[in-house]
């Protein structure tokens, strides 16, 4: 392992956020350890409501903890808030450009804010605008933008400054697939430059494409974290999914105390088997119903997703929570 990768930019344990409203409290984050290295893009994986934005909020300086300790590019959150706001970018899910201004005027003014010159923020300006494709719409109204080159202006403003540490919030919430595949391979050139990366997302493949590690956050708590080869490789061997027309608890006791299933359980309408081997467990599933008398309607087969180490830890499948 190199150097770079064993230094911790994040630090956190049992951090904890509660909210509390007039007639209880609720415990956004539960306790959340977490260990982000330096140079890596590191994803917080999770459906709408799990904790995320909260986490990646604290993190940010823009919510105190209500409780835990943390370190944030070798600072302390309670106590230098200041020094970490000098050292990180942040780019929420609404972004942070004005309408009504241009973006060159735009990337300027915020480097204008951290200090720089003006000659030396309008250089940043123009080198952001290269390196995010911007150049045909820069001296617009940012108003006019498409929804991918507003996203990677805001992602701009979160670069003026060069910080170490670049928070991104959903960054590709709403975008169609050309500008999602752009803004991606953005965060690719920021980890090949070095920039350590950390992101929020509810789309799996998005965890799958980009991170170095993923943490998987459900109800406040995280529930499984590694790289995403190492999470799939949990849930071992393959995955069928089938349905059948009648009981499916009947078409369940057939199958999972058979010698080849690992793992069999009942997912919304289908009945989810973890195998050894698909290939070879596949037939001897239809004899089996067949056997039984169970009329098969649908059946598929596939390899260990982000989805299935979700589904393992929580019960339930995260693409249907995220919907």
């Amino acid at each position: 392992m190199q150097e770079t990768q064993r230094v911790a930019v994040i630090e956190t344990r049992g951090l904890r956020r509660v909210f509390k409203t007039r007639k209880r409290a609720v415990e956004a984050v539960a306790g959340v350890d977490l260990t982000v290295r330096k140079g890596e893009i590191f994803g917080f994986l999770g459906p709408n409501g799990a904790g995320k934005t909260t986490t990646l909020r604290m993190l940010a300086t823009l919510l105190p903890p209500s409780g835990g300790t943390a370190t944030v590019a070798g600072c302390d959150l309670r106590t230098q808030s200041d020094q970490i706001r000098e050292r990180i970018g942040y780019v929420g899910q609404a972004g942070g450009s004005d309408r009504e201004i241009t973006g060159r005027t735009e990337l300027i003014f915020q480097g204008r804010l951290y200090g720089k010159s003006v000659e030396t923020a309008k250089q940043r300006a123009a080198e952001l605008i290269t390196m995010l494709e911007l150049e045909v719409c820069a001296d617009r109204k940012a108003g006019t933008y498409s929804g991918g080159q507003k996203r990677r202006l805001d992602i701009g403003l979160g670069l003026v400054h060069d910080p170490q540490l670049l928070f991104l919030d959903e960054p590709t919430t709403g975008l169609d697939p050309q500008s999602r595949a752009r803004v991606w391979d953005e965060v690719r050139r920021m980890h090949d430059r070095g920039t350590t990366v950390f992101l929020t997302t509810h789309y799996l493949d998005e965890a799958d494409a980009l991170c170095d590690r993923v943490a998987i956050i459900d109800y406040g708590k995280i529930v499984a974290e590694g790289t995403p080869e190492e999470l799939k490789r949990a849930v071992a061997g393959d995955v069928v999914t089938l349905t059948v027309a009648g009981d499916r608890q009947r078409a369940l006791d057939v199958l999972k105390d058979q010698p080849f299933v690992r793992e069999a359980k009942l997912d919304e309408g289908s009945v989810l088997l973890y195998v050894d081997r698909g290939e070879v467990a596949m037939p001897a599933i239809l004899r089996l119903l067949d056997g039984a008398g169970l009329t098969l309607v649908t059946i598929g087969l596939h390899r260990p997703s982000l989805d299935d180490v979700f589904l393992r830890q929580t019960g339930r499948s995260l693409r249907e929570t995220a919907a």
